[in-house]
């Protein structure tokens, strides 16, 4: 008998991409195999964000297509998982194309047994039921990459005015350290090298036994790992004993994700981020201070409700003054059920447009000048696959998280060269190896 196929398709951040994984490991456990592609599946999940409007437009999109596909193969079954399951849950079974199942996010453990319950229900099964226990733990059989995800908390606590993920996701909630340790000992096991710890709040992470710091130390000593990165840090939980860790362990990169959103005081008040500008430029101060040469990246929220052209030119300062390494860069858009969803949306569409392209503009050309700075200079490179645009190169990342290529020629994956800066594009280091470090 032919064996069951499904396809996982992820939208959003690491976290969804984190349980992409363990939905995937646990449908092969019950006998499924993962297909190439969704018009070679039987099951067809949709993970999906809520962010942004956007996202959740693009997810409803998909289904649209995928249900398209019925046309062919009407015994697909489709489903929608993640953040935009738990936030609409019944109104995805009002739409006009609607899923089979709607699962969120506390909830993945029954996805195997729902996909065989759809064999006898008629309707649409929904669970989004909350549990706040529901902690997992990624642990297959076969891993082919060399580095992975971990998540360590999941839920957040800190209920950022324009964020839905506390609502989607759940009050915070540490996995205990033992479950993480045992998961990460696992990977490396496999041929991971190098792991990123992920939480909406990482620096807050506390089990009861072991805190976020204490948890970086235990994981350097995981005999076989070679590197460890960590997001998402809140500027306000950020301690200067996690700054010191990071400059003390040799496996920590010298890389750091802290979401600033505004330079604006009154912006960050709205947007309740719990910090002012000047304090933040404090905390910047005192990393860099700790690790000189540490690569920052950062996340900035144009068009806010009330961002005024001084608040947004508060924005374009911050980031000239503070010159971060990379920058996500959004607008906003209003999030149902979140405090700012109630404030008046008066910055226009246009306006935002073009807010936004100010910013993206300024930082581009930090980056590029940063990137310029590089040639010449020697970089340590992961390597983690082969280049689908360089066919004779292979790609990783540096410790500062910068992707970079070399040349293929005596080098394999899973190794980590030193290589020399040749020519930097504003998203890629081109590099000739000059040394071996480690080897797999």
């Amino acid at each position: 008998m032919k064996r069951r196929r499904f396809f996982i398709e992820t939208h959003g951040c690491q976290m969804n991409a984190y349980d992409s994984s363990i939905i995937g490991e646990a449908l092969k456990r019950c006998g499924y195999d993962e297909a190439r592609n969704a018009a070679e599946a039987d099951i067809i999940l949709i993970n999906t964000c809520s962010v942004r409007e956007r996202a959740e437009r693009k997810a409803l999109s998909r289904l649209a297509e995928y249900n398209a596909m019925r046309t062919s193969n009407r015994h697909v079954r489709i489903g929608i998982v993640g953040c935009m399951a738990q936030r609409l849950g019944e109104e995805l079974v009002k739409s006009k194309v609607r899923p089979d199942f709607i699962i969120g996010p506390d909830a993945y453990d029954s996805i195997p047994r729902v996909i065989e319950d759809l064999e006898r229900e008629q309707l649409p099964i929904v669970n989004t039921y909350r549990n706040s226990s529901a902690i997992y733990t990624f642990r297959p059989s076969r891993y082919d990459e060399v580095t992975a995800f971990v998540t360590i908390m999941r839920g957040c606590n800190n209920y950022c005015s324009y964020c839905v993920v506390p609502y989607v996701r759940g009050p915070e909630r540490s996995k205990p350290y033992r479950e993480i340790m045992s998961e990460i000992s696992h990977l490396v096991h496999l041929g991971v090298k190098e792991v990123t710890l992920l939480g909406q709040n990482v620096n807050s992470y506390n089990d009861g036994e072991v805190d976020f710091p204490r948890l970086l130390e235990m994981v350097n000593e995981i005999d076989g790992l070679v590197r460890i990165r960590f997001t998402t840090s809140h500027p306000k939980d950020l301690s200067q004993r996690v700054i010191r860790v990071m400059r003390d362990l040799p496996k920590v990169c010298e890389y750091l994700h802290l979401p600033l959103q505004s330079g604006s005081d009154r912006i960050l008040k709205l947007m309740n981020r719990s910090y002012t500008f000047a304090s933040y430029c404090d905390l910047i101060a005192s990393i860099r201070s700790a690790i000189p040469d540490i690569a920052l990246s950062t996340d900035i929220l144009v068009g806010f409700p009330g961002e005024t052209p001084e608040d947004h030119e508060a924005t374009l300062r911050a980031l000239g003054e503070i010159r971060f390494d990379s920058a996500f860069m959004f607008k906003y858009s209003p999030r149902s059920g979140t405090v700012a969803s109630q404030l008046e949306d008066d910055v226009s569409e246009e306006e935002k447009i073009r807010r936004l392209n100010e910013v993206i503009q300024l930082q581009n050309s930090i980056v590029d000048e940063k990137k310029r700075a590089l040639v010449g200079k020697n970089v340590e490179i992961l390597v983690e696959g082969q280049s689908q645009r360089h066919p004779d190169h292979l790609y990783g990342r540096t410790r500062k998280n910068w992707l970079a290529i070399v040349p293929s020629k005596g080098v394999s994956k899973g190794e980590v060269v030193v290589a020399k800066v040749t020519s930097a594009t504003r998203w890629m280091l081109t590099c000739e190896c000059t040394s071996k470090k480690v080897r797999a």
